[in-house]
């Protein structure tokens, strides 16, 4: 079995990594955002802790995944589930600048996106990244615990 969760913060490259990963294992990926935000014919809602972890136990039951999102603490059943967890620690300018990139091809509709691109949410998703920045140290401590089935990459070259 190889499921897979990579964890990382805004613009460290989880999707990315996690298509690669899929193509190359033949693995089905899964996006955590998609599963926390689901989207109807009437718009979308949040689902709640227990309608998530209920979800992910779903997805679990078919076999082989990956599962790429932040580290949510709804979500953190993942970490027990998975074989293998991935923390892509990219360094910080490269995701601000990364952020910005993607802001602006979503802007000019070359990029899409699950969600609404706007100034309010590249502001957003600035904060996130200085939040992880300055609660990194608890962010370590809990992978930590799963050391032995962690591997992190700090560097966009990286080869796992």
């Amino acid at each position: 079995m190889s499921k897979i969760y990579i964890v990382g913060i805004v613009a460290s490259g989880k999707t990315t990594l996690a298509k690669k990963l899929s193509k190359e294992m033949n693995i089905p990926h899964y996006e955590l955002d998609c599963i926390v935000h689901v989207k109807t014919e009437n718009g979308s809602y949040k689902r709640t802790p227990e309608e998530q972890v209920q979800e992910i136990k779903r997805i679990d039951e078919l076999g082989d995944w990956i599962i790429e999102g932040t580290l949510r603490s709804s979500c953190h059943c993942l970490l027990e589930m998975a074989d293998k967890i991935i923390f892509l620690d990219t360094p910080l300018w490269l995701r601000k600048c990364r952020i910005l990139t993607r802001f602006i091809k979503q802007q000019l509709h070359i990029e899409p996106c699950h969600y609404k691109s706007d100034f309010n949410m590249l502001r957003l998703m600035y904060k996130w990244t200085d939040d992880f920045e300055n609660n990194r140290k608890q962010f370590e401590e809990i992978l930590s615990t799963y050391k032995y089935k962690l591997t992190t990459i700090a560097s966009s070259n990286a080869k796992l």
